[in-house]
C-alpha cells in the first residue's frame, strides 16, 4: 500500500496546511509539536490506529472561557467499565512523537526545535542536579497537590502557599486547558494528561517560560498582563517578581496585597530558582498513573498529595459556582423527571472513578510511588487543620514554619471573608457539612449511586432517607487515623 503522503523532495501538502505551519514555525516546541498532531491526522490517521488511541481531534485554537477555575473534561468509561490505561498512550505518543520527527525534517523545521533545545541548554533546563555536596542543606522538594474542582483545594494549597521558602503556584494548567482544545471521549481526556505531563515537569523544574506559549495574548518580552490568578500566589507578588505598578496597563489577576507591574516571567523562574522548595496546585490532573515519568526524573523529588471530598458536597458546591454547567441537574430537581440525564450521570460516575482508581493506585504503594504519595480527606484538613498541615509537611519533608501556623489559626476560625466562592478564610470545622442542609435528597441518591465504590474506599457513609441526610447527630465520615497517610 503506498504510504498516504510522499517522503520525498516533492513533499506537497494542500495550501491551508502550509499556510497553517507557516504561521507556527517560529514559536514553541510545543505549539510546533501540536501544529505536527494536526497535520499527521490529516494524512496518517487512516494508517496509525494508534494515533487515534491520543486523541481523535487535538488542534490549538483559542478557547472561550467556560469558568473561572477548573472544567470537567468529559471522562467516560469504556466498554468493559475500565478508564483507558495510560500505559498504553505512553507507547503511543512515544511512536506518534518519533513519525512528527521525521515529519519535521520533511518540512525543515527541525532547525526551529533545535534552537529551543540550545537555549534550554544555555539556561540549565533539563539539566540533572549535581549531587549534594556534605553539609548542604535538605534536597529540593517538589509537591504537586493534585485535586478536582470544589474539593477544598484552594484552601489546602494555601498551606504550602504561606511558606516563605516554598515557590507556590496556582493552577498554571488552566493555561493550557483554554488554549489547547480535546475533543470529548476517553482518549482525548487521557491525551490531554500527557501534555499537562510535559508541562508540569519544566514548571518543577522552574522553566516558567513554558506558560507563556499558552498564555493569550502571547506575553512580549516575557512579560504578561495575564498569568491566571496570579494574586493567589506569594511567590508571584514578592519582590523582587513584584516590579514597580505601571500606570494605566490593566492585569487581570492582579496580586491581592500590593501593586505590582505585569508579570515578569524571567525574574520569576530565577525567583522559583532561589527558593528551597517547589509546589503547586492542580484540578486538571486526573490519573495518578501518568506521573510515573516526574516521580522516576532524578532532577525531582517529586511527593503527590491527592485531596478528595465527599462527592456529594463537591457537586453541591459545583451547582452553586457553576451553575450554568448544571442546568440539566437544576431542571431535573425542579420539574420531577423520573431520570437525570444518562450523560450527566455517566460524567459523574467517570470523575468518581478516576478519582478512586488513582487513589487504589497511590494506596498500593507500587515501587515508583513508595514514600511519594499521601491520601487527604478534605473533611479532615476541615476539622484539624493544624494537625493535617503537620501530617501534609511531614509527609513532604519540609520542616513547618511558625508563618503557616499562624495563619492557619487565623484563617479556620474566622467568618468566612468577602472572596465568595474561591474564599480561603472560613470557620472551617464548621463549614464542610454545610451542604447536608440544603441538597435534596434525591440528588444525594444519584450521587450515592454512581460513586458508591469511591465513596466507600474513602469512608463516606451512605445517608440512608432525607432524615439521616440533615441529622447532625448522624456522622456521613468513618474515622481513618493515619490510614491515609502513606
Amino acid at each position: 500500500m503506498a504510504p498516504p503522503f510522499p517522503m520525498e523532495k516533492g513533499l506537497a501538502l494542500p495550501q491551508d496546511c502550509r499556510d497553517f505551519l507557516h504561521s507556527l514555525r517560529m514559536r514553541s516546541k510545543y505549539a510546533l509539536f501540536l501544529a505536527f498532531v494536526v497535520v499527521v491526522f490529516v494524512f496518517i490517521e487512516k494508517e496509525n490506529k494508534i494515533i487515534s488511541r491520543v486523541s481523535d481531534k487535538l488542534k490549538q485554537i483559542p478557547q472561550p472561557l467556560v469558568d473561572a477555575n477548573g472544567t470537567d473534561p468529559a471522562l467516560f468509561l469504556a466498554d468493559n467499565a475500565s478508564l483507558l490505561s495510560l500505559s498504553e498512550l505512553d507507547s503511543a505518543f512515544t511512536q506518534l512523537q518519533g513519525r512528527l520527527r521525521n515529519l519535521s525534517l520533511q518540512l525543515g523545521v527541525e532547525a526551529a526545535g533545535e534552537a529551543g533545545a540550545e537555549a534550554e541548554a544555555e539556561a540549565g533546563v533539563g539539566e540533572e542536579a549535581p549531587p549534594s555536596p556534605p553539609g548542604a542543606p535538605p534536597p529540593r522538594r517538589h509537591v504537586l497537590l493534585m485535586a478536582t474542582t470544589r474539593t477544598g483545594s484552594s484552601f489546602v494549597g494555601e498551606f504550602f502557599n504561606q511558606q516563605g521558602n516554598i515557590f507556590y503556584l496556582f493552577e498554571p494548567l488552566w493555561h493550557i486547558e483554554r488554549t489547547v482544545s480535546f475533543e470529548s471521549g476517553g482518549a482525548s481526556a487521557a491525551g490531554s494528561a500527557l501534555v499537562y505531563r510535559d508541562v508540569l515537569k519544566q514548571l518543577f523544574l522552574c522553566d516558567l517560560y513554558v506558560l507563556e506559549h499558552f498564555i493569550s495574548p502571547l506575553p512580549e518580552d516575557h512579560l504578561t498582563q495575564f498569568m491566571f490568578r496570579r494574586g493567589s500566589s506569594r511567590s508571584l507578588c514578592e519582590e523582587p517578581v513584584c516590579t514597580p505598578f505601571v500606570k494605566k496597563v490593566f492585569e487581570k489577576y492582579h496580586c491581592k496585597n500590593r501593586r505590582c507591574g505585569p508579570l515578569n516571567v524571567t525574574l520569576a523562574a530565577e525567583a522559583c530558582r532561589r527558593k528551597e522548595h517547589m509546589a503547586l496546585k492542580a484540578v486538571r490532573i486526573r490519573q495518578l498513573e501518568f506521573l510515573q515519568p516526574l516521580a522516576e526524573d532524578p532532577r525531582l523529588d517529586l511527593r503527590v498529595i491527592q485531596l478528595v471530598r465527599d462527592p456529594r458536597a463537591v457537586l453541591a458546591s459545583r451547582m452553586v459556582a457553576f451553575a450554568g454547567k448544571y442546568e440539566g441537574w437544576k431542571k431535573w430537581l425542579a420539574e420531577g423527571q423520573a431520570r437525570l440525564g444518562e450523560e450527566e450521570v455517566q460524567r459523574l460516575r467517570g470523575n468518581c472513578e478516576s478519582i478512586r482508581l488513582s487513589a487504589e493506585l497511590g494506596l498500593r504503594q507500587p515501587a515508583w510511588l513508595r514514600g511519594r504519595y499521601m491520601l487527604v480527606r478534605y473533611e479532615d484538613v476541615a476539622r484539624w487543620p493544624l494537625r493535617k498541615a503537620r501530617e501534609m509537611y511531614r509527609f513532604a519533608g519540609i520542616p513547618l514554619t511558625a508563618q503557616v501556623e499562624d495563619w492557619i489559626q487565623r484563617n479556620t476560625q474566622a467568618a468566612q471573608d468577602g472572596s465568595g466562592i474561591y474564599s480561603t478564610q472560613k470557620n472551617s470545622s464548621e463549614q464542610f457539612e454545610k451542604w447536608r442542609f440544603s441538597m435534596p435528597f434525591k440528588l444525594a441518591q444519584v450521587v450515592q449511586a454512581a460513586c458508591g465504590p469511591a465513596m466507600h474506599l474513602f469512608g463516606y457513609r451512605l445517608a440512608r432517607d432525607a432524615a439521616a441526610l440533615t441529622n447532625r447527630s448522624v456522622s456521613l465520615l468513618e474515622e481513618r487515623g493515619t490510614f491515609w497517610v502513606t
